[in-house]
């Protein structure tokens, strides 16, 4: 496979959401949220015929997508033991509910680089993808999901 020649990058901003790490034995485990930023890092060997990695207008998809997931919502894991109970605080309105294999920063930016790669991939016929997904929480913490990019300690 040769190199990667060009590379452009979209954020979407100012995606409040709330979420809990019922696991975690500190604060994480109590609902609290951020306003989220998302970073996607795209990549290809050509450009389009207007001479773009993605035509960014072709994004509201995804755009969409971030809001249904992130926008005023409270994320929990799949395996919450309180699932229940906030799945009746969404049927009585109180939270709009999404249900993930994991809230944290890191599995919501794998998540978010699966939905968009297939469909930057689909869009573009396999000419683009998303090479990288940062989800940041706050201007202090962000993780990034790249696959294929493991450390290796000796």
């Amino acid at each position: 496979m040769s190199a990667v020649h060009y590379r452009s990058t979209k954020t979407f901003s100012d995606l409040p959401c709330a979420h809990r790490q019922h696991l975690h034995q500190g604060h994480c485990r109590f609902v609290h949220g951020y306003s989220r930023t998302v970073t996607l890092v795209f990549a290809a060997k050509q450009l389009d015929e207007n001479h773009f990695v993605v035509d960014f207008s072709s994004l509201k998809p995804l755009k969409a997508w971030l809001e249904e997931m992130f926008d005023h919502t409270l994320l929990l894991n799949h395996d919450d033991p309180e699932l229940e109970t906030f799945r009746e605080l969404h049927e009585r309105g109180v939270v709009k509910l999404q249900v993930v294999p994991n809230v944290s920063m890191e599995a919501t930016a794998k998540l978010v680089f699966d939905f968009a790669d297939d469909l930057v991939r689909s869009q573009t016929s396999g000419r683009a993808w998303v090479e990288q997904v940062e989800m940041r929480e706050n201007a202090k913490n962000s993780a990034w999901y790249r696959p294929g990019s493991a450390y290796v300690s000796t």
